[in-house]
């Protein structure tokens, strides 16, 4: 335990990509005890910051974003100064911290317990969010980042057990029984609920990464279209520029293996949901799109995981977004065209 009695709880909530880290983060979120102030830092591996948007904004909650990059390594730099700033600014009861699906969570450790906030910080458990059909994909099961955020990680949880096979929840989760050192709890979970007093198990000092350099050797480059110029920080309340209608602003960047591109649209921009759906669907081999999409008087947040989609309405209202995360780069332009073609006229 941290020997100040003032130090934050701190958790990190890691997983791969697509595996319902915020979707588990919200849930935490709905149900924080009244009148505490929690502050949430999410990393974004994609370039314009949809998950940001999906949490609530509301009284007694700070979400700040880095998104565009890892803050395990090319964004390092970043993650010390703005965990100050939110400090600062929230004076939360409690930080969670939402690492990129790619990222490899020992670098985070590492400042989390160092010197800048090891008086500050007192961290807690680290959970493990794992959609276990993602296991089943070569490159997911064979992935040094994915076994370093289990080996590092205190909770386990088996999340979407209700898709997932039962067989294959099984498995896995006998296979996690059998890690050692042994995790200190390991669940089962629908649509990312867990237990909140799982935030406060202590943390296992002797959890030690098997593939430290896993994302060490990788980079991220970054570039942004239509003449616009953006920070990859960004916060409930801080400016962001905005597109003209039908001229969206392009990021895209590329590390670890992945090319990402996001897309921002004005909010007059309205598309024909259906068309937009064909298009997205219809890409091959991506491992994630997901966005935020203006159709009629209403937004739907769209979710695609590998070959699985779904959608549901929103209450977000800004712009529209859309980010897809692909092994290989894509015909950005090509297909920015496309989604123009699906805008209402």
């Amino acid at each position: 335990m941290n020997e100040q009695a003032n130090a934050i709880p701190t958790n990190i909530i890691t997983g791969f990509l697509g595996v319902g880290k915020t979707t588990t983060i919200n849930g935490l979120l709905a149900n924080k005890p009244e009148g505490e102030s929690w502050a949430v830092l999410v990393n974004e591996f994609g370039q314009v910051g949809i998950d940001q948007e999906m949490m609530p904004n509301e009284e007694g909650l700070h979400i700040k974003e880095l998104a565009g990059g890892c803050i395990c390594c090319t964004m390092g730099a970043s993650l010390t100064p703005t965990l100050k700033s939110l400090i600062e600014h929230a004076k939360p009861d409690r930080l969670i911290i939402e690492p990129t699906g790619i990222g490899h969570p020992e670098g985070i450790i590492d400042t989390l317990m160092g010197p800048s906030f090891k008086d500050k910080l007192d961290l807690r458990a680290t959970i493990c969010i794992l959609d276990p059909r993602s296991l089943e994909l070569e490159d997911v099961a064979n992935s040094n980042i994915l076994h370093d955020q289990l080996n590092l990680s205190d909770v386990v949880i088996i999340n979407k057990c209700d898709i997932a096979e039962p067989e294959l929840i099984e498995f896995v989760e006998t296979s996690l029984h059998g890690m050692f050192p042994p995790r200190q709890h390991i669940g089962r979970s629908i649509k990312g609920e867990i237990d909140p007093a799982l935030l406060d198990l202590v943390r296992n000092g002797q959890l030690k990464a098997q593939f430290p350099e896993a994302h060490s050797h990788t980079h991220h480059d970054h570039s942004h279209s239509h003449s616009h110029d953006h920070a990859h920080e960004h916060h409930h309340h801080e400016p962001e520029a905005i597109a003209e209608p039908g001229q969206p602003i392009r990021k895209t960047g590329n590390g670890s293996g992945l090319f990402s591109c996001g897309w921002i649209f004005h909010r007059d921009d309205c598309f024909d949901y259906w068309q937009l759906e064909e298009i997205l669907n219809g890409l091959e081999g991506v491992n994630r799109i997901k966005g935020v999409i203006r159709i009629g008087h209403a937004w739907v947040f769209y979710n695609r995981v590998n070959d699985e989609h779904d959608f549901d309405k929103v209450a977000y209202r800004r712009d529209s977004r859309i980010e897809i995360i692909s092994p290989r780069e894509l015909d950005w332009e090509a297909l920015e065209q496309q989604m123009l073609a699906c805008l209402q006229k």
